[in-house]
């Protein structure tokens, strides 16, 4: 199978496309032969060396992507051979990820995928939509899982509603019932944000967009799904509402994040930090299955006219799509690995 792999950490330039043989899936697993794999910023930044250490002296990046189950191991359910799936953190701790033409993952971690969902829509959820999903799920006075209706009455701030997190929480939100709002830079990053579903879309650089989340929300926001929270956090805590909740998973712009404790006290308010890796497998499943009967319901759409344009990449660029991504690519970027073919 075709495989692209480093045995350095380093630039885009370490990454290599080599022949290997497919693994055979043991006890709890499942094989794929990957289509589409999905490129996230974690996939660089561990690439480079800036996050997790390389744990082997060979390693496949990719940790979303979506494909169809060819073998399963000892116990698990044969009648899964055929079935489309979407991968989410297929990489994570594991030596071969979804930048192969084939990749053995647990089999809770390969997620039925409908006949009438693409596989680039599979390869885009993963890391952006479960993160999304915890994103909205760690109020103290909100719900633990999502479906339509959990979050009716509820107005959820989307900071950065142009990014591939952010497109999903707006899409998420928006399924289970919120009044979204989301805040952007420009023109073209608000019509993506428009597509995707917002309900208002604010732009942060203009007049005061405080004043103006006030108008729509007067008893203020319930829940922020923040980007940058070194840069975002004045506005937020000037338009949290008390007890509110700050969920954030980046801190775009790295700018430090000073907190007035008394404000805060004032406020009620709740900081959840996030990552993925850690967050533990209960929070994985129920944002799996959600994330899943999401999609079944056809509320997490991709492409431009949906909100999250893909940008796409044969396996062989493979280090042009990571130096997209790692240059702030707007969207989706994809690599075509075509495995099913």
């Amino acid at each position: 199978m075709k495989a692209v792999i480093y045995r350095d950490n380093g630039g885009p330039e370490v990454l290599e496309l080599h022949d290997r043989e497919p693994a055979e899936p043991g006890p709890g697993e499942v094989r794929v032969r990957v289509a589409v794999s999905g490129v996230n910023p974690t996939d660089w930044k561990t690439r480079s060396g800036a996050t997790n250490p390389k744990l082997y002296a060979e390693v496949t990046p990719g940790l979303d992507g979506a494909g169809v189950i060819d073998a399963v191991g000892p116990g698990e359910d044969r009648g899964r051979i055929g079935e489309r799936v979407w991968l989410f953190l297929a990489g994570a701790g594991r030596q071969v990820g979804t930048v192969a033409e084939a990749v053995v993952v647990p089999a809770d971690r390969a997620v039925p995928l409908p006949d009438d969902a693409s596989f680039d829509l599979g390869a885009a959820l993963g890391v952006p939509a479960l993160t999304a999903h915890r994103t909205l799920t760690v109020a103290e006075d909100g719900p633990r899982r999502l479906h339509p209706g959990a979050l009716d009455g509820k107005v959820v701030l989307v900071a950065g509603g142009a990014g591939a997190v952010g497109h999903a929480a707006i899409q998420l939100a928006r399924w289970a019932g919120a009044t979204v709002l989301t805040t952007i830079s420009g023109p073209e990053k608000a019509r993506l944000a428009t597509a995707a579903g917002a309900h208002h879309v604010l732009n942060y650089r203009e007049d005061d967009p405080a004043a103006e989340i006030r108008k729509i929300a007067p008893d203020g926001v319930d829940l922020i799904a923040e980007v940058a929270l070194g840069a975002n956090l004045a506005l937020d805590l000037a338009v949290l509402r008390t007890r509110g909740t700050i969920s954030t998973y980046a801190n775009d712009g790295a700018k430090r994040v000073e907190l007035d404790v008394r404000q805060n006290m004032t406020l009620n308010t709740r900081f959840q930090f996030l990552v993925l890796y850690t967050v533990g497998s209960e929070a994985l499943a129920a944002g799996a299955e959600d994330v899943a009967a999401a999609v079944a319901d056809g509320a997490l759409p991709v492409g431009a006219e949906h909100g999250l344009p893909l940008t796409r990449f044969p396996i062989g660029r493979t280090a042009d799509a990571h130096r997209a991504v790692e240059n702030g690519a707007v969207g989706k970027v994809l690599i075509d690995v075509g495995g099913t073919a």
